[in-house]
């Protein structure tokens, strides 16, 4: 019985690991890159949050995805699961992914009325948005 509970507790934690990854590995910090488009998805989930949206570009539309901090540190600047729903045109500044696909990581979100929707707390470091 205690061989199953530590083999069940060793799977869940590579599980965990697996599905949070590194900003480094995945996205390139020296490049900062904005699009601008509708929403059409907003997952409010761990490890990340995710913002699906279409954007319009040279006449074609593409599907971008962002991908935010964990809920934790979203509820903290004042995220809800309903800060974004389908429909919404916004703005999101970040970092584009190394592998070249339309995947970001998102430092900010802006609204279409101009409000930065939750940025870092006073207390947070710039680091921390990473």
């Amino acid at each position: 019985m205690k061989a199953i509970a530590i083999a069940l507790v060793a799977f869940g934690l590579s599980v965990s690991l697996e599905a949070h990854h590194s900003f480094a590995v995945f996205f390139d910090d020296a490049t900062n890159i904005t699009v601008a488009g509708t929403v059409t998805e907003f997952r409010f989930t761990n490890p990340h949050a995710l913002i699906t949206l279409i954007v319009k570009k040279d006449g074609r539309e593409e599907t971008w995805v962002g991908e935010t901090n964990a809920q934790t540190l979203l509820r903290r600047r004042g995220w809800t699961s309903s800060s974004l729903k389908a429909g919404d045109a916004v703005t999101i500044d970040g970092w584009p992914s190394r592998d070249g696909k339309r995947y970001m990581r998102v430092r900010r979100v802006t609204l279409a009325d101009g409000t930065v929707l939750g940025g870092p707390t006073a207390t947070e470091r710039s680091g921390d948005q990473k």
